[in-house]
């Protein structure tokens, strides 16, 4: 996996709109961070990497729906942490959970699979999904996600996300214990 050297800010070129976007909407809110840039990080292996590089673990992000597809949830959990289903369910109170297709990723949050992130949240102005964090990242001094595009990746601060990011988007997350 090629990954450039770590960037303060947004990059120079620029990128496809649904990336764009989240830089242009980060500097608005005056939220500072730091990037890198590498080939599509496909697995929880390569983000691996890409964490080393950053100085942060970035999340791993799962979009999920029932069964009936009567509520859609973007859960991010630390990168190394397993994800069980049951346990998941059990705390948010729906049963039958499963992932998001990828035009329901697309539709919802304007990504493609592999490059949601909590900063998708800026393309659901209808709140039709449910930002569910584990504790552990909400814990955490940092936060790592992908700007909507696996080919990059982003180290801001976590209490910015919680407290600027996601009260501009108005999204309330719930805290699970996973």
């Amino acid at each position: 996996m090629n990954i450039s050297p770590v960037y303060t800010g947004a990059p120079e070129d620029v990128r496809q709109s649904v990336e764009q976007s989240i830089y242009e909407l980060l500097q608005q809110l005056q939220i500072p961070f730091t990037r890198v840039d590498h080939d599509e990080a496909h697995t929880m292996e390569d983000c691996a990497a890409i964490s080393q590089v950053l100085g942060v673990d970035i999340c791993k992000n799962l979009v999920l729906t029932p069964r009936n597809r009567s509520a859609f949830y973007l859960l991010a959990l630390p990168g190394d942490k397993q994800f069980l289903t049951k346990d998941f369910s059990k705390q948010i109170g729906s049963s039958r959970l499963s992932f998001a297709t990828a035009e329901d990723m697309t539709e919802l949050l304007g990504v493609q699979p592999g490059s949601a992130s909590v900063l998708a949240l800026m393309n659901d102005p209808d709140h039709r999904v449910t930002l569910a964090l584990d504790r552990q990242v909400v814990e955490s001094e940092y936060f790592g996600c992908h700007p909507c595009r696996n080919t990059s990746s982003l180290r801001l601060k976590t209490a910015d996300v919680l407290e600027i990011f996601l009260k501009h988007t108005g999204h309330e997350p719930i805290i699970v214990d996973l």
